[in-house]
């Protein structure tokens, strides 16, 4: 017989996404424009950043625009494509000099020239980077991108390149915006919505959810350090049984303590 498949526990932590929310309800409860907690959301996303290369995670994907907030009132959005230049402009020495590499997804399409020039320039200064990957969500949406996908797949079958008899999950994902991007290991959503709202829908069939009340403008590292915190504690199955899991925690903490 066969030996059974065995998966660590707690994976090794890879891949962080997070849904920023909360931005307009921050500026609200403080009487401030609704700008004013987009701009302090702004300052959250550098430090969490910065988190995130401490740690030494490799991947961390931002909701930043979704391909339904193109329906919010046309000075709010841009306002955030300013802040969105901003941005990279302020940060583009933190990049080079923490090796951060920038990666965009999303349909590009519908962004400005400018925003879209912005954020060509971005990636190529910042493709040689070694350390953390930064995973831009604009102008995005989950099931956009697997229509986007099925559409491209289509072509390359008229084409005769590629065969639907044979196309499985694997090849599926190769055309996704996240071809060579692991999936996330750990969803953050803030501000109490219990919801993922279109973002990675193909990417996080696994990934565990962690959903907090603290609005974006208020999350900081200790924040950030009990998402994570509560992820170490979890086991992830991916449709085996506890049977079937390796608890590498006790073997990992075992070694650490020789």
């Amino acid at each position: 017989m066969a030996d059974q498949p065995t998966i660590a526990t707690v994976p090794p932590f890879q891949h962080l996404a997070i849904i920023m929310d909360g931005n307009g309800r921050w500026a609200k409860q403080r009487g401030l424009q609704r700008i004013a907690g987009h701009q302090q959301g702004v300052q959250v996303v550098t430090q969490i950043v910065d988190e995130c290369v401490e740690r030494g995670i490799a991947y961390l994907s931002l909701f930043a625009f979704s391909s339904e907030n193109w329906g919010r009132p046309q000075p709010e959005i841009a306002a955030l494509m300013e802040l969105l230049l901003l941005f990279l402009d302020s940060q583009r020495q933190q990049m080079l000099d923490s090796g951060i590499r920038l990666r965009v997804i999303g349909d590009r399409n519908r962004l400005s020239d400018s925003v879209r020039a912005a954020l060509a320039t971005a990636e190529q200064e910042t493709s040689t980077g070694s350390g953390l990957t930064l995973v831009l969500a604009l102008s995005y949406g989950g099931r956009d991108e697997i229509v986007r996908a099925a559409k491209k797949i289509a072509e390359r079958a008229a084409q005769g390149l590629v065969d639907f008899a044979t196309l499985d999950n694997k090849q599926f994902s190769t055309f996704l915006d996240t071809t060579d991007i692991p999936e996330p290991d750990l969803l953050i959503r803030t501000s109490g919505e219990m919801r993922i709202s279109n973002f990675l829908l193909w990417q996080s069939a696994y990934a565990e959810l962690y959903f907090t009340d603290v609005l974006w403008p208020d999350f900081d590292a200790a924040e950030l350090q009990r998402a994570i915190d509560d992820y170490q504690r979890r086991k992830r199955r991916f449709g085996l049984t506890d049977d079937q899991l390796t608890p590498v925690a006790a073997t990992d903490n075992k070694e650490t303590a020789d």
